[in-house]
């Protein structure tokens, strides 16, 4: 077995792998250095929340989190700045920003514990999965389009949740948005991850019988 490869054409699954060992080996660049802000966001972000409870403010900082993202996406193409290490950084920041807010918002008692078991622990099942395929020598897969859509629900659905908190007229509008956001990016982020799990076990199957060819 070869310890570094790409997914032979009967392995592939669409969304499957290549991309990432094909980038730059760059560390100083724009994108990155924005997605090393968003990082160092996430504290800052969970201390609103627990802290003093600033919750206008902690929206601020998931708002500005959501624009660099969006940002150092469009800079890494326009100026074709993609890295291996920014296709990493930018998916573990969304996580951590996912992670922190319900961590925070079960402490608060805004959403029940249930929903923060589900979806931390599907990123220990998805981190337990990326170990596999390490094994078998192949890179992380790309992140699926459900997963991205997900994750763009989830973080829309956070400050919603926040704002629905309260007895005023804005509350009661934001509450209906704020579980709707929250149970479809909830769904689609356990789908993102069961088709992740497929890929990999359709890479580990292709592996194994090359291993026995």
């Amino acid at each position: 077995m070869t310890t570094s490869k790409e997914p032979s054409a009967a392995a592939q699954i669409p969304s499957s792998a290549p991309g990432r060992d094909e980038l730059a080996d760059r560390v100083w660049t724009i994108p990155n250095a924005l997605s090393v802000l968003r990082l160092l966001g996430v504290p800052l972000f969970l201390w609103l929340l627990l802290g003093p409870e600033a919750d206008g403010w902690a929206i601020v900082v998931l708002a500005l989190s959501g624009v660099s993202d969006w940002a150092d996406g469009k800079l890494a193409r326009l100026l074709d700045q993609g890295s291996r290490l920014g296709a990493l950084l930018d998916p573990a920041a969304d996580r951590l920003y996912i992670v922190a807010t319900l961590i925070a918002l079960a402490l608060r008692e805004i959403v029940p514990l249930w929903l923060v078991l589900l979806l931390v622990g599907r990123e220990v099942v998805l981190g337990l999965a990326l170990l596999v395929l390490r094994r078998y020598g192949y890179p992380p897969l790309q992140v699926h389009y459900l997963g991205k859509a997900a994750t763009f629900l989830l973080l829309y659905a956070f400050p919603i949740l926040l704002l629905a908190q309260g007895d005023g007229p804005v509350a009661t509008v934001a509450a209906p948005f704020a579980w709707a956001f929250t149970i479809w990016g909830t769904a689609f982020y356990v789908l993102a991850g069961v088709l992740y799990l497929v890929q990999v076990a359709g890479l580990v199957r292709a592996a194994r019988a090359e291993a026995a060819a």
